[in-house]
């Protein structure tokens, strides 16, 4: 009784906010992003802010093929070791000043240099940076990086302004993007305000665009029901029946190239000593426990394809051959026991949102049936991702927004040292194979070095896959302009509400 009073008391606060004028956006999010300087964040959920607020060297259509943003023409030398950049010649940061050629290189100094910096991994090919002209730079890559331009598409390729690089607005940062930070309450909103002297300001239409972490599903729709936000995320797949009956609203999806699942604390602090952690036969056992077509059917209704691998079908590294079986609760038992083990406990954490609780709860249910006892320890997400760098947890949530470079679905997170690889998980065959990834253009010799990789992932199991995410959206019927992409960030250009 007491969940339904409280739950009725957010839905009366949340709905009875004052209705938003026709030039502002508000839009809903599962999450509530970490810390707004892209080279330090870590969380997808931010990059939807960063999309408005900050401006990156190149971008990526529909399609996923790369095209100019700053940069608008570049050229490849040496052996696809230089790269050589023109940028816009009328771009300027937030504070007035322009961008040039020193400012890039300012900005990748930072991102490859600052200790905190979680871009390191994504940079780590560069080996000389010259500036060439006012608004003419060139990298100088220590080998070929098939990967680089995609990096530069997200928040490796985004600017700040040097002179705000240590005095940034609290909460804030000082970006180039179509709009600026005005406003941060930490799990509550984030608020832009349009920049008049973006380059291409005539092209976003919204006065101001706020963003609000809304965790629970239910919630968010009912905000968008009422017209209290316009744009809601990761709409619940069993509400997708609902959105489709209303008039005043549209859902939509497109294949996505991340994946939900779980990492193990391979080597992470005191906790990566627990048995699932330490034993791979366990990990298997768990593995077998777990029925990816009933998350499917039930969590996803129809929407949550089974993941056994860091790339999607949509993905062409993906390989087929490394899907697989089906559920297999006796096999998990005789694994178990083998391990000497009638019974395993171990602790997930997860961030606390409703999508999340239920499908750990749902694996909580299936992987009881083998002898595992596990339990759940949901956290607000800023903290959960805390948790996680600091090495204080046994199992935790895996997801990735993915990637349209496959390095960025498993480099990341799988490579021994990676900014991503909070579970410290480390085979340097895996890693030596992973990086020479990084090096060759040729797809094919590429996709045959992920399959040798992926088979050393598939015996240390060091993650586990469970579904491909979706990227869902649901918006206001009078929403025009609207287009998703497969790596679900929110680009605004074009949208605007009709008259």
């Amino acid at each position: 009784m007491m969940k339904k009073l409280v739950l009725s008391a957010v839905l009366a606060g949340l709905m009875g906010a004052t209705a938003v004028s026709a030039a502002d956006l508000t839009v809903a999010m599962q999450d509530d992003p970490d810390i707004l300087d892209p080279h330090r964040a870590n969380t997808f959920v931010g990059r939807l802010v960063f999309a408005s607020l900050c401006d990156t060297l190149f971008e990526i259509d529909t399609s996923l093929a790369i095209v100019p943003r700053i940069v608008s023409e570049w050229t490849w030398s040496e052996g696809d070791t230089v790269l050589t950049m023109t940028l816009r010649d009328d771009a300027v940061f937030h504070d007035g000043t322009p961008i040039t050629a020193e400012a890039v290189k300012a900005n990748l100094e930072r991102a490859m240099t600052l200790p905190e910096s979680n871009r390191k991994a994504e940079l780590a090919s560069v080996s000389g940076i010259e500036v060439l002209g006012e608004h003419e730079i060139a990298l100088t890559l220590e080998a070929p990086d098939a990967a680089f331009l995609a990096n530069l598409t997200d928040r490796a390729g985004m600017l700040i302004s040097p002179a705000a690089f240590d005095t940034p607005p609290a909460g804030g940062v000082v970006c180039s993007g179509p709009y600026k930070f005005a406003e941060r309450v930490q799990n509550d909103r984030i608020v832009l305000e349009k920049f008049a002297d973006h380059w291409d300001a005539d092209n976003y239409h919204f006065d101001t665009v706020t963003f609000r972490p809304i965790p629970d599903a239910t919630v968010r729709l009912a905000n968008l029901q009422s017209g209290d936000v316009q744009i809601i995320e990761r709409p619940a797949p069993n509400d997708m029946a609902t959105i489709e009956g209303d008039s005043n609203l549209v859902f939509d999806l497109v294949t996505g190239l991340g994946f939900y699942g779980v990492n193990f604390n391979m080597g992470n602090g005191e906790r990566s000593q627990s048995p699932i952690n330490q034993d791979p036969r366990l990990r298997k056992a768990l593995e077998l426990t777990i029925d990816r077509n009933v998350i499917n059917d039930v969590l996803g209704a129809g929407t949550y394809p089974p993941a056994y691998q860091p790339f999607s079908s949509a993905s062409w590294a993906y390989n087929p051959e490394f899907d697989g079986g089906g559920r297999d609760i006796e096999q998990a038992k005789a694994l178990m026991a083998e391990a000497g083990h009638e019974t395993v406990e171990f602790e997930i954490l997860y961030a606390n949102n409703s999508a999340m609780q239920s499908l750990f709860e749902l694996v909580q249910a299936m992987a009881s049936e083998a002898g595992f006892q596990i339990a759940l320890r949901p956290m607000e997400f800023a903290a959960y991702v805390a948790e996680r760098e600091a090495g204080n947890f046994e199992v935790s949530q895996f997801g990735a927004s993915g990637r349209i470079d496959p390095d960025g679905n498993f480099h990341r997170y799988l490579a021994c040292g990676s900014a991503g690889n909070v579970g410290n998980y480390c085979n340097d065959e895996l890693t030596a194979l992973l990086d020479k990834a990084r090096t060759i253009n040729d797809q094919a010799e590429r996709k045959a070095l992920y399959d040798e990789a992926q088979t050393i992932a598939a015996e240390d199991l060091p993650a586990l896959y469970f579904y491909y995410t979706p990227r869902t959206w649901a918006y206001r019927a009078n929403i025009e302009g609207f287009t998703s992409y497969a790596d679900g960030v929110l680009r605004l250009a074009g949208v605007k509400m009709a008259d």
